[in-house]
C-alpha cells in the first residue's frame, strides 16, 4: 500500500487517530456563511441485491411463475404485499417508509441498470463498479477519485470526500486527497492513551525526516484543536432524533448528515453495506436488509431538513440475481438490478431506463434481468447535472455519456 493511502486510510488507527488530515480544520470559518456545496451520496450494497424483490415487477405473471415461493405478493393491502407504484412495480413492504419520498417526487427508480460486463464473481464486480471501468482491472484509481480531479476546486477542503468506513473504498482511491473514518467521535488519541501518548506521537510526527509525514502529523493534530474550538460533531447524538435504526449504515448516513449540515465543504461522500448475497432463505434476509435500509434513507432525508435541497443519494450494487428461484429459496448470482435516487433534485416518482420484462426471450443468458441502463449512465447525469463535471470523459474513459444515455433521474 502506498504511504500516503496508508495515512489516509488507517493512519495512526492503534491509538485512535483516523485517517482525516487536519480534519475540519476550516469549520471554524465555515461557520460565518460557507458556501453550500452539492453534495453527492454513493450507498453500496455489497453482495448483489436482488432488484426484483426490491422493486417488483407485480403486473407481470412471469416475475410470479419464476419465483413461486420467495415472490412478493401483489398489492393487495396485506403487510406482505408490495406497495405499488404505478400500477406495474411496487417496493418491498418493508421500504415503505420510502413510499411518501415517492409520492412527493424526491425518489427514483432505474431497474435493469448495471455493469455491462456479466462477471459473477463479486470481487470483479465490484472493482469493476467502483473502478467505473468495466472489463478492465488495470485501472489504478475510482470514479469517484477521478470526478474530484475532474471538478476542481480551489477552496476545496479537506473534507471534499469522506468515506464513512474503516478504510477507503475503491472508489475513492486515487491522486485527489479523500479521507476514510468509522466514527466521528474516534478522531483523535483516546482517552485511555493518555496526554503522554499524545505528546509522544506529536514528537515523533515533528522529527520525521520524511516532509509529507511530518506534515500529515502537524495537520492531524491542529485538525483535533480545530475540532475542539469549532465543536463541530461535539454531539455525536446529533440526528438520532430522525429515526436512524441502530444499525452500522444508519450510523454512516447519520455522520453524513452532520457533515452535510456542517459545511465543512463535503462534496461526495461513501457508505456501504453487506448481506445481500441471498442464496439460501433470501424471503427473511433480504427483507431484513431492506428494511434498515428504508429506514435509513428515510432518516437520512428527514435529517437533513432544508439541506436535502443540496443532496443527492444514490444506491449501487454489483449486479443482480436470477429471475428464478433455486431450490434453497434463494437465487444466485445473476446481471441486472435497480438502483434508488433520491433527494431534492431528483425527478421522482417514476421508473427511470428501459424495462425489458421477464419472458423467456427478454433474458439475458435465458436466467437474469438483462442491463439496459449501464450504471455509469445515472452516475454521469448525477456527476454533470448535480456536481457539476464538465469533463465526465476523464471520469468514465471509453464511455459514451452524452446526455441521451442519462436516464432521466435528476431534474435538468
Amino acid at each position: 500500500m502506498q504511504r500516503r493511502v496508508f495515512l489516509r486510510a488507517g493512519g495512526l488507527a492503534a491509538v485512535g487517530f483516523g485517517a482525516l488530515p487536519r480534519f475540519v480544520l476550516r469549520a471554524a470559518e465555515a461557520a460565518d456563511g460557507a458556501r453550500r456545496r452539492r453534495v453527492l451520496v454513493v450507498v453500496f450494497q455489497r453482495g448483489a441485491n436482488d432488484g426484483l424483490n426490491t422493486v417488483v415487477p407485480h403486473g407481470e405473471r412471469a416475475y410470479y411463475d419464476a419465483r413461486p415461493s420467495i415472490a412478493v405478493p401483489r398489492p393487495n393491502g396485506g403487510t406482505d404485499a408490495a406497495l405499488d407504484l404505478d400500477g406495474h412495480f411496487g417496493l418491498h413492504p418493508a421500504l415503505a417508509p420510502l413510499v411518501p419520498l415517492w409520492r412527493e417526487g424526491s425518489l427514483a427508480i432505474v431497474h435493469a441498470i448495471g455493469s455491462p460486463d456479466a462477471t459473477r464473481s463479486h470481487f470483479d464486480a465490484q472493482d469493476f463498479m467502483e473502478s467505473g471501468t468495466p472489463g478492465r482491472k488495470a485501472t489504478d484509481d475510482g470514479w469517484m477519485n477521478r470526478a474530484l480531479l475532474a471538478a476542481p476546486e480551489r477552496d476545496a477542503t479537506p473534507l471534499r470526500a469522506v468515506s464513512l468506513s474503516a478504510e477507503l473504498p475503491r472508489s475513492l482511491q486515487g491522486r485527489a486527497p479523500a479521507v476514510a473514518f468509522a466514527r466521528l467521535r474516534e478522531f483523535g488519541v483516546r482517552p485511555w492513551a493518555g496526554p503522554s501518548a499524545a505528546r509522544g506521537f506529536e514528537g515523533m510526527y515533528h522529527e520525521a525526516v520524511d516532509g509529507a509525514l511530518r506534515g500529515a502529523g502537524r495537520e492531524a493534530f491542529a485538525a483535533m484543536d480545530a475540532l475542539k474550538r469549532a465543536q463541530v460533531a461535539a454531539d455525536t447524538s446529533t440526528g438520532q432524533d430522525a429515526g436512524y435504526p441502530n444499525a452500522p449504515l444508519g450510523e454512516a448516513l447519520r455522520q453524513i448528515a452532520l457533515l452535510v449540515k456542517a459545511d465543512v465543504g463535503l462534496e461526495l461522500a461513501f457508505a456501504e453495506a453487506g448481506g445481500w448475497d441471498t442464496h439460501a432463505g433470501q424471503v427473511a434476509q433480504q427483507a431484513a436488509r431492506l428494511r434498515e435500509l428504508g429506514s435509513t434513507l428515510a432518516a437520512f432525508q428527514r435529517d437533513l431538513g432544508p439541506r436535502a435541497a443540496d443532496v443527492v443519494l444514490v444506491t449501487l450494487t454489483e449486479f443482480g440475481r436470477t429471475v428464478r428461484e433455486n431450490g434453497n429459496r434463494g437465487t444466485d448470482h445473476g446481471h441486472g438490478s435497480v438502483s434508488l435516487v433520491l433527494g431534492g433534485p431528483v425527478r421522482g416518482g417514476h421508473v427511470r431506463g428501459h424495462w425489458p420484462g421477464l419472458h423467456g426471450r427478454d433474458l439475458y443468458e435465458h436466467r437474469d434481468l438483462p442491463v439496459t441502463t449501464d450504471f455509469r449512465a445515472l452516475l454521469a447525469e448525477l456527476l454533470v447535472r448535480h456536481v457539476g463535471v464538465t469533463d465526465v470523459a476523464s471520469v468514465f474513459p471509453g464511455f459514451d455519456a452524452r446526455p441521451s444515455v442519462f436516464p432521466g433521474a435528476l431534474r435538468s
